[in-house]
């Protein structure tokens, strides 16, 4: 098993690639620290995971608020001695909007949850991290942070700058012999992503038509390129792209 006796936190943990890299990374050995908004949805995958003979706590934090997130890392550390791998993948995207469609609120939640979440748990958790020894920060970007589409220009701001903010975490930190990257995966199957399909006419066969792998992938697809974020010890402060070859079309 790659991550046997590893501890690994995951935000946004209780649905789509959150819950899958849960999973994986539990069917791979690790305990799993299973975060996300909602604490019922965080036990459920927690409970899946031990019922098929894993290891996982469940523990509710908004990463939009940096109390919340003050709060995640005292019961964290009151659970288990150390955090090897974070895994950074909470996010929101509210809807297609223009720029001057966008108001001040959505801006500001974007960027709470987005951007300033990621830094703290990331700024807060690191020395304690290193004070262990070291271990892994891994962000979950968008391709959309390399493409900038139309009316996604807030979301793909955020995802950019934590594209820009992952270079800087590496940089930082890597004398707590930390290794931090990012993955920035394509269209692939999610509540967010459902949920445009189901709103948008005629927008999950653009996201087909986009890719050079003609569909959208599964979320376990990604799984991966995650593990290989995950061990590779020569890797640090760069973004990984899993996109069906969305990049290399345009």
């Amino acid at each position: 098993m790659r991550f046997k006796d590893k501890v690994v936190l995951i935000t946004g943990a209780s649905r789509g690639l959150g819950k899958a890299m849960s999973e994986g990374f539990a069917e791979e050995g690790a305990k799993i620290i299973v975060s996300s908004r909602k604490l019922d949805a965080c036990e459920a995958v927690a409970e899946s995971i031990k019922s098929r003979g894993g290891d996982a706590i469940a523990i509710d934090a908004h990463l939009g608020s940096t109390e919340k997130i003050d709060s995640l890392l005292s019961k964290v550390y009151s659970e288990v001695p150390k955090v090897d791998i974070l895994i950074n993948n909470a996010g929101i995207n509210l809807g297609m909007a223009s720029l001057s469609d966008t108001t001040v609120a959505m801006f500001d939640k974007m960027i709470s949850v987005n951007l300033r979440g990621p830094w703290y748990l990331s700024s807060r958790i690191a020395p304690k991290m290193g004070d262990s020894g070291g271990g892994c920060i891994i962000n979950i970007l968008s391709i959309a942070a390399m493409i900038s589409p139309p009316n996604m220009g807030l979301y793909a701001a955020t995802k950019a700058a934590l594209a820009s903010l992952t270079e800087v975490m590496a940089q930082e930190w890597s004398s707590l012999n930390i290794r931090v990257n990012a993955l920035a995966p394509g269209s692939y199957r999610s509540e967010m992503t459902n949920s445009a399909i189901k709103s948008i006419e005629g927008y999950e066969q653009s996201l087909i038509d986009a890719a050079l792998i003609p569909r959208i992938a599964d979320s376990k697809e990604i799984l991966n390129p995650i593990f290989y974020l995950a061990t590779e010890a020569y890797t640090t402060g760069t973004t990984l792209v899993a996109d069906g070859g969305v990049l290399a079309k345009r």
